[in-house]
């Protein structure tokens, strides 16, 4: 096992004989087959593949992932990878993984234009109804990096007093951009829920 991953770890670092993806799925594969946890090794199999390409630097953030399609294809997944064991075909494989990055690259690209869309649609409703409030704006730009957040989180962000950042938050709320989700009257939280409705999609 150890010997299978230092060969394992030595074929990540090598130069590459094939085509990225290629040498992606190639690497999916064989970790797979390896095996060498108990537990979590779809999982750890899986993040293999969007970490290589960040450290290949083809994506900028780990933000590809192939784990909605393997399970909507399971039975596929399964039996491409136990026929590179059984007869070692390699190329099925490679052809059911490429579908793959196209499907998911598709459903990514797909997801930040409803986001781009949202993000134009909320701030010019922010805009026609508080002219003045900067403050509203950029809280708004806030949110699609923390999208569930506090009054007291606010007041810490930006610098405000307390009732200046209810106030702000208050502004949103009224415009159906956040939403309270506890139901509490103290420390209440407050959800950018169609932003996060979008994302749960994903």
């Amino acid at each position: 096992m150890m010997q299978a991953m230092g060969e394992f770890e030595k074929y990540m670092h090598s130069e590459l004989t094939y085509p990225l993806l290629i040498e992606c799925a190639l690497i999916h594969s064989q970790f797979e087959t390896i095996h060498p946890f108990l537990d979590g090794n779809g999982r750890v199999g899986r993040l293999l593949i969007t970490f290589f390409l960040s450290y290949k630097e083809i994506l900028k953030k780990p933000l590809l992932y192939l784990s909605h399609y393997f399970k909507q294809n399971r039975l596929e997944y399964y039996d491409r990878l136990m026929a590179i064991r059984d007869n070692g075909d390699f190329e099925s494989w490679i052809k059911f993984f490429l579908k793959g990055i196209i499907y998911v690259a598709d459903e990514a690209a797909e997801t930040s234009h409803k986001i781009i869309n949202l993000q134009n649609e909320d701030k010019a409703r922010i805009n026609k109804t508080y002219k003045k409030s900067s403050k509203a704006t950029f809280l708004h730009e806030v949110l699609f990096d923390r999208p569930i957040i506090s009054v007291k989180d606010i007041v810490k962000m930006m610098n405000v007093t307390f009732p200046t950042a209810d106030d702000i938050c208050m502004k949103l709320v009224k415009l159906n951009i956040l939403k309270e989700i506890t139901g509490k009257e103290r420390n209440r939280m407050f959800a950018y829920k169609s932003y996060l409705d979008i994302l749960k999609q994903e």
